[in-house]
């Protein structure tokens, strides 16, 4: 079994996207990984290249600008990456995405057992959200609770809208439990990098007048909805998140008013009723015994 990584980024210095941990977070699982590093106005090639595997294959992308509508561009650099793998699976992670180390083994493993298991078209997994802090989450309802992000190759699946999942033939993928988190930190950052990261992503799927209209008065993060996050992150993230100076949330003792736990949980049930779901998920019953959910 061959196990590709794939992502795609552009700008990664400039807007402060963890890349770097992003990769180097599911790399020990992968036999190749495949980065599409879009022409950027910064260092981010040099960056990539900086890693240093040899499993690392770089391709080099021209993003059409005038393809901004919906996203759209942000699937077809997806599939531009997801056309180089040769593995029979594909773990496409986005730039600000990490995985904990450890679900490495879990992971794999999964893999492992599901490949003969040929209805199974990809693995699921839940999803924290970080948000305005490393130390506080979006609370459930709020942002997808799950989504696909390893594929089986070779199969015409192809990135779907704007690339938050995948679809084949325009239909759902058939998918089993990952039994493990991604987190999530796009929206962890300094105040100052999001604005600027805000105004150059809404450009995907906006026209310049918009962006220029929605941002003309900053930008400030929410306060509702959010949970302490009491739990460690990746280690790969953990020297990022020491040299947070803008995280003043870092002491637990200034989390105000967050949710309560029993909230939270009342929250999440009542959020999955009518939740939008980008996949199939496979029944336990229908997996072989080795492959149900761990």
């Amino acid at each position: 079994m061959i196990v590709s990584g794939a992502t795609f980024v552009r700008n990664a210095v400039e807007f402060d996207y963890p890349v770097v941990e992003s990769i180097e977070s599911i790399l020990p699982i992968c036999d190749e990984f495949i980065v599409n590093v879009g022409r950027s106005t910064d260092s981010t090639l040099d960056l990539i290249r900086s890693i240093g595997d040899p499993r690392l294959r770089i391709i080099e992308s021209v993003w059409n600008e005038s393809r901004r509508e919906g996203g759209r561009i942000l699937r077809e650099q997806t599939d531009v990456a997801l056309a180089e793998c040769r593995g029979d699976w594909i773990f496409y992670i986005q730039a600000d995405e990490v995985m904990h180390e450890k679900y490495l083994d879990t992971v794999r493993r999964r893999m492992e057992v599901l490949e003969p298991c040929g209805e199974v078209e990809g693995l699921l997994f839940d999803y924290l959200h970080f948000y305005s802090s490393y130390w506080l989450v979006r609370g459930p309802g709020r942002w997808y609770r799950r989504e696909v992000r390893v594929i089986r190759n070779n199969r015409g699946i192809s990135s779907w809208r704007d690339a938050q999942g995948f679809r084949l033939g325009g239909r759902k993928l058939r998918v089993a439990a990952a039994g493990a988190e991604i987190f999530h930190y796009g929206w962890a950052r300094d105040p100052r990098v999001m604005l600027a990261k805000q105004r150059n992503f809404d450009r995907y799927w906006h026209d310049d007048e918009w962006v220029e209209k929605r941002w003309r008065g900053g930008f400030a993060f929410e306060r509702q909805g959010l949970m302490p996050f009491t739990g460690t992150h990746p280690a790969v993230m953990r020297r990022r998140i020491a040299d947070a100076a803008w995280d003043t949330f870092r002491d637990r003792g200034k989390l105000g008013s967050v949710r309560t736990p029993r909230l939270a949980r009342l929250r999440s049930l009542l959020s999955r009723i009518g939740e939008y779901k980008n996949y199939s998920l496979i029944p336990d019953r229908r997996l072989p015994a080795e492959a149900r959910r761990p």
